[in-house]
């Protein structure tokens, strides 16, 4: 349900109500074991967190910070969810713990590298966006992201090689900080 201030309101639709699908089918793809009514209470949570979070300051890329949220927030479920259901003990579990650790480092590292090209893309013209989205995140071939579009395959083309230079300068800019 949108606030009910309608300058929020507003906001709250045209930053972060429009991006629920991708986030809700992004959120399945990364974390299949999420039931469909966990996925409503994750977005439900999220909504609420980026909201408060907007009331404290200006969020100056919205989508990226609520698919952010939402992350954090599918991380948070699971991990409670380790913690309430302890695995049975009397194997080698306890000898795998250095490999926990390493997959909790690749974890870490994976996810800081998806919140910069997050950041990447969120600079990148809408159209190029849009494409870039379709190709990479949905996986779909270039004759149907233009047709899905209504533009020719040759602007898919271009649109997909601007938008990887752009990000590749978007993160050799950041990496240079």
């Amino acid at each position: 349900m949108p606030p009910q201030d309608p300058e929020v309101g507003l906001w709250f639709t045209s930053h972060l109500q429009v991006h629920e699908a991708q986030l809700r089918a992004w959120l399945h793809s990364r974390f299949a074991k999420l039931t469909a009514e966990d996925l409503d209470d994750l977005i439900q949570d999220a909504y609420a967190k980026v909201l408060k979070a907007h009331a404290a300051r200006a969020i100056t890329a919205p989508k990226a910070f609520f698919f952010a949220v939402a992350r954090n927030l599918a991380y948070d479920h699971f991990r409670r969810r380790a913690v309430a259901v302890p695995e049975s003990s009397g194997g080698t579990d306890e000898l795998d713990v250095l490999e926990d650790g390493a997959d909790f480092i690749e974890t870490v590292s994976r996810n800081q590298e998806i919140e910069l090209m997050t950041e990447a893309i969120q600079t990148l013209p809408d159209r190029c966006r849009q494409v870039l989205t379709l190709r990479y995140v949905y996986g779909l071939p270039h004759k149907e992201i233009a047709a899905e579009l209504g533009i020719t395959l040759s602007t898919v083309e271009i649109q997909i090689t601007k938008g990887i230079k752009r990000c590749t300068a978007y993160l050799a800019s950041r990496l240079r900080r």
